[in-house]
């Protein structure tokens, strides 16, 4: 992505502008006749944020801009208290400049008048983080943010070892067809994958769709360029090691706290001769979750699986298809013995052809072996044609007066249905005392052979005003935050931690192990100046 591009995107919600993801009348119905009518709230327009904007702290220079426009653009991230505060215009704050450097050279320069001159530092990639990560903070030093996004080049493919360097800004698209023009995939396909980058998915431990096949970003991120305030950190590249502790795995998940990556080294396969997804459903939430976790332990070579519940196939179904269509499917389930209780299973496979027979053939016995049906790829590929679409549905709704959010998690397999029932009861229930409803369903995003991600959603209206409605999502995301890490699952998954989790990572990590971290990251950055308050509630 180039630094053009940002200003084609929406400054106040997600994506391009222009851009969105259409409700069908059967889905803006549904929503009706379930939570009542919206009323959307009056959104503010650019002239009125930029009237807000003060003055810059630092002075004019040719390290960063000052711009309001550029501050504006990179003051928020994506979290729902971001995406209230960039509707309302109230954003409060805003980063004093935002540096785009080219090279890792102009990252070291930033880096040292930062700590010569006293300025904060957060490093910004596609500004999809939905937790907090690149938020401007109240500190009395000037902050600056530094924009990665000029640094997006493939800059070296060593085909013998199959590994690629990119500048650490490069978006997914960008990434994928600079490999894709060689050969190669990296496989990555987070559902921000449309914006967030390379280096923002390695320092948030990013997951992406088909991990089954191409691993986390841990698996693939394999070393890279770490500039830091004490010099730069080359990591090396080696398939394996068992000198001392792996210190890649310190920075993966830093969250910007240790320096600025401004090179990632990461490994990359060729490009698969054929890839299917497809659809199945599953007779109810419990045969589901069996079909799943069978493929997954029998270790089925697929690149991936998740499973809706029947609530979240219901409403896909709403949102996404006609009454037409949902009759005739109706119908074809109720002749296999399928029936409203039926869950949605999106599978994915990928290899060479003759490979790819033998898993489909594998995996449709263990569908019918669990009384499910296999509609077969029509249905997979209208998933996975939309699969990057599905942020854009929180602008639509939120047109409509509806709010929409996401809290996800991993546990397992013996906790996940009870977590669940938790989760989607207390979210549920969690905005009785106000008279009002929150719709709620979930799916297991990724599987492994000992648990599985649980990724809930939940819609609710807007509230008469933006701070009613930011304390009523403060109510929801607290009480299920605590339930999750209360409750043997980890607070993220996927999304990092950024703010938004900070106060439950102890509770995660334990206090002695939250202590040594601290101390690892106060080694690079003693004054707190790289991102301050991620990770850990330290801007007191």
């Amino acid at each position: 992505m180039s630094s053009r591009d940002i200003s084609q995107r929406r400054w106040n919600g997600w994506g391009q502008a222009g851009q969105e993801m259409a409700l069908t009348a059967d889905g803006a119905h549904f929503l009706r006749q379930t939570l009542g009518d919206g009323q959307p709230l009056a959104s503010a327009d650019w002239e009125q944020v930029m009237a807000q904007v003060p003055e810059s702290r630092l002075p004019p220079s040719g390290l960063y801009s000052i711009k309001c426009e550029d501050r504006i653009r990179h003051a928020r991230g994506q979290s729902l208290p971001d995406w209230l505060a960039m509707k309302s215009g109230d954003f409060t704050i805003f980063p004093d400049a935002v540096a785009f450097p080219t090279c890792s050279e102009q990252v070291r320069q930033l880096l040292a008048q930062a700590k010569q001159n006293g300025w904060d530092l957060i490093p910004y990639g596609g500004g999809t983080s939905v937790v907090g990560h690149i938020n401007t903070h109240r500190s009395e030093r000037p902050v600056l943010t530094v924009s990665m996004v000029k640094m997006n080049r493939l800059l070296d493919l060593d085909r013998d070892d199959q590994i690629a360097t990119f500048g650490a800004g490069v978006a997914g698209p960008f990434l994928e067809a600079q490999l894709q023009a060689h050969g190669y995939t990296l496989g990555h396909f987070p559902q921000s994958f449309e914006l967030s980058t390379l280096g923002g998915w390695i320092v948030t431990r990013s997951s992406g769709q088909q991990s089954l096949r191409y691993g986390r970003i841990e698996n693939l991120f394999a070393g890279g360029k770490l500039e830091t305030f004490n010099g730069t950190i080359n990591i090396p590249t080696v398939p394996a090691s068992s000198a001392g502790p792996d210190w890649r795995q310190l920075l993966l998940g830093s969250e910007g706290r240790l320096g600025i990556l401004s090179e990632a080294k990461v490994k990359v396969s060729r490009l698969p001769q054929q890839e299917i997804f497809g659809v199945a459903f599953l007779p109810n939430w419990p045969q589901g979750m069996r079909c799943v976790r069978e493929l997954i332990q029998q270790k089925l070579p697929l690149s991936m699986l998740r499973l809706s519940n029947s609530e979240e196939t219901r409403t896909q179904l709403f949102l996404s298809a006609t009454a037409t269509q949902r009759q005739w499917l109706s119908r074809l389930m109720a002749l296999k013995g399928i029936g409203d209780n039926k869950t949605m299973m999106v599978y994915g496979i990928t290899g060479n052809r003759l490979s790819n027979r033998s898993v489909y053939r594998e995996l449709k016995q263990t569908i019918r072996h669990f009384g499910g049906f296999n509609t077969g790829q029509p249905l997979g590929k209208k998933w996975a044609h939309k699969r990057f679409t599905f942020p854009y549905l929180r602008e639509t709704l939120w047109q409509r007066g509806y709010v929409v959010d996401t809290l996800e998690t991993a546990t397992n397999w013996s906790n996940i249905p009870s977590l669940i029932e938790k989760i989607e009861h207390n979210l549920r229930h969690g905005l009785e005392k106000f008279g009002e409803k929150v719709h709620v369903f979930t799916h297991l995003s990724h599987l492994y052979s000992d648990g599985g991600s649980i990724y809930t959603t939940y819609v609710f209206r807007v509230a008469d005003s933006y701070q009613e409605t930011h304390q009523r999502w403060q109510t929801l995301k607290h009480s299920t935050s605590q339930i999750i890490v209360d409750n043997q699952a980890t607070i993220s998954h996927q999304h990092g931690v950024g703010l938004d989790h900070a106060p439950y990572l102890e509770q995660e990590k334990s206090e002695l192990v939250i202590a040594s971290l601290k101390r690892s990251f106060e080694f690079f950055d003693p004054e707190k100046q790289l991102n301050p308050g991620k990770l850990f509630n330290d801007l007191e």
